[in-house]
């Protein structure tokens, strides 16, 4: 009887020993990560607030509505609001230098680079011409077949045939400044802005009359 009380008290033991392992375990689980927030939904009339605001200018250099009078400086209205973003962001964290944007980028939260760039996207723009008629034949056609005998690819393969562009990929092109336009094939082609491989080794194929040419035929686009 002796012996079976102390099998017995034995197995109790077991079982309270197992309870206790098993309790730890649990409290040793490391707790399920919280799911990540999703962005805020775009609000543009927030976007507003902060693009017209004095203290981000940006209507000093893209006018109020996002149609820059300016040819150094981009038109941005119409232009694809996720490809506004991610040049924001670019600025921002510094893959895409501009001695005048990147200060002001880096005084935007995620919030403020949405909002602003779901306000100008809603913004019709206002398209231009081309000017250089004796370019134009040239550009249309680097434009639209691209240069075969080079490797170069047709412009609207990813800006469309219209320059409408791809969301949100390939950003609008159509009735932007030809200068803008052509600043950024050069930098793209000198290696200054780096934060498209794509258009890097593309713009590195093209020389200084076929820039001028595709981009003063892109600003007629409509």
């Amino acid at each position: 009887m002796k012996l079976f009380a102390n099998f017995l008290l034995a197995a109790l033991m077991g079982v309270a020993a197992s309870a206790s392992l098993a309790a730890d375990d649990h409290a040793a689980a490391p707790a399920a990560a919280p799911a990540a927030a999703k962005p805020a939904k775009p609000d543009p009339a927030k976007g507003d607030a902060v693009f017209n605001s004095a203290a981000q200018a940006c209507a000093s250099c893209h006018n109020a509505d996002g149609n820059s009078a300016i040819a150094a400086n981009p038109k941005l209205a119409q232009q694809h609001p996720e490809y506004i973003l991610k040049q924001l962001q670019d600025f921002k964290s510094g893959k895409r230098k501009s001695p005048i944007m990147q200060p002001l980028a880096a005084k935007l939260s995620d919030e403020d680079m949405r909002n602003i760039a779901w306000f100008v996207g809603s913004k019709k723009v206002k398209t231009g011409f081309s000017k250089e008629k004796d370019l134009v034949a040239l550009g249309e056609k680097i434009y639209r077949g691209g240069i075969a005998d080079r490797q170069i690819p047709a412009c609207a393969g990813c800006h469309s045939p219209n320059g409408a562009g791809m969301p949100a990929q390939y950003p609008r092109l159509g009735g932007q400044h030809a200068e803008y336009t052509v600043a950024q094939l050069v930098a793209f082609r000198d290696n200054v802005r780096q934060n498209s491989a794509p258009m890097t080794g593309v713009a590195a194929k093209l020389n200084d009359r076929e820039i001028k040419a595709v981009a003063d035929y892109i600003a007629g686009l409509r």
